[in-house]
């Protein structure tokens, strides 16, 4: 399964994803401008992206919410109704357990800001993320 922080920007740059072999969840970040699009793309490969995703992958529950408002980052972690939330908005990769809550930022895949292509493997038997350089 690949689970997308948001930010994909524009819907051409979904045309990768169309190569998956594999569910895509997500969410769209606070830089997807054009969301009516984006969506129709990932339609057509079995998926829609709102401003916050939840579901359950190995048993475990996940949220997803870009992080654009730190508050609310905040308070679905320490809701604790979630073993996992994927989350970017700071483009900084960081992984974090807080009160048995694994918490991912992948950082960014395309590398544009930071300079830095990263994404986070997630174990979820062991609750562990492994961010990976591109």
């Amino acid at each position: 399964m690949i689970v997308h922080a948001g930010d994909i920007v524009a819907p051409f740059t979904l045309d990768s994803f169309t190569k998956l072999e594999c569910p895509l969840n997500g969410v769209f970040g606070n830089n997807d401008g054009d969301r009516l699009n984006i969506n129709r793309k990932l339609q057509a490969i079995g998926a829609e992206f709102m401003d916050f995703a939840e579901f359950e992958a190995d048993g475990k529950k996940v949220a997803v919410y870009h992080g654009t408002k730190p508050r609310l980052l905040e308070a679905i972690v320490k809701s604790k109704m979630y073993d996992i939330v994927v989350t970017g908005h700071t483009h900084q990769p960081e992984t974090t357990l807080e009160d048995n809550t694994l918490v991912v930022n992948p950082g960014e895949t395309c590398g544009y800001l930071t300079g830095v292509k990263t994404v986070a493997l997630i174990d979820t038997n062991e609750m562990k993320a492994d961010i990976r350089e591109l």
